[in-house]
């Protein structure tokens, strides 16, 4: 049986990589349970001093929740059980103590895009395209995604982004300031952007994320992804939701 989700420490880096690649990465119930356990395991291994996630593959970061696995979810609050369960992982991850990294390796969509915008810095590859496209599905962010994103972009981007259900590409990403670098597709480009980081000791790097969380109001935070939650929730129950899900289910 594969592993869903991987973990592993090497030269001062914690890697988390999305294994599931069959299913384009995309979060199911367990994988939820792995990437919290991981969160948890990195942020109190001192050998990890920065954590990076990204995905097995080239075409898929991450493709969001399992449409799959969710779709027997009808109700308002079955819907919340689950948006809920995934939103305190990705707050943990938005207030990790150590810098956070989302290497985008494929397509970031929905839910992949509320993991990535959870994390410090996107870098990504060329052909990467990301999009908040839950809109498509008739819901809205669930995971906490609109509040992480309006902390990384200018309001007004983050609402066209959210609006539209779009799709960009990883170089519009970079002009809006969302993906701090493009790399190619050699992994020593990345290594060459992050070394700088990794060299630096723990005590470092750890006073300065909390400089940077000290800017933020963590109960306000808190307050606005229950808010989020709660209305895709309701989104959720609703019949243009639930028809959307079969055509998509249907088309696959």
């Amino acid at each position: 049986m594969v592993n869903k989700l991987l973990v592993e420490v090497k030269d001062g880096i914690g890697w988390i990589t999305l294994n599931h690649a069959e299913r384009y990465n995309a979060i199911n119930y367990e994988m939820m349970d792995l990437l919290d356990n991981a969160i948890d395991e990195l942020k109190h291994d001192d050998n990890a001093k920065v954590l990076v996630i990204t995905g097995s593959g080239d075409k898929s970061f991450c493709s969001g929740g399992d449409l799959s696995a969710f779709h027997q979810l009808h109700t308002e609050e079955e819907a919340y059980t689950m948006l809920s369960r995934m939103g305190d992982v990705l707050f943990k991850l938005f207030t990790f103590p150590k810098p956070t990294i989302a290497l985008l390796n494929g397509v970031a969509v929905g839910g992949g895009c509320e993991i990535a915008s959870a994390c410090d810095f996107r870098l990504a590859a060329p052909h990467v395209k990301f999009g908040f496209i839950q809109g498509t599905l008739g819901i809205t962010t669930g995971w906490g995604g609109t509040t992480f994103l309006m902390e990384r972009v200018a309001n007004d981007t983050a609402l066209e982004w959210l609006l539209s259900s779009e799709k960009y590409t990883a170089a519009e990403g970079v002009a809006k300031g969302f993906i701090q670098k493009e790399l190619g597709y050699t992994e020593n480009e990345f290594q060459t952007w992050l070394q700088p980081i990794a060299n630096q000791t723990i005590g470092v790097l750890k006073a300065y994320k909390q400089r940077r969380l000290d800017q933020i109001n963590l109960q306000k935070t808190k307050a606005n992804m229950e808010a989020e939650i709660r209305e895709c929730s309701k989104l959720w129950a609703s019949d243009e939701h639930h028809e959307a899900v079969a055509a998509f289910l249907k088309r696959r």
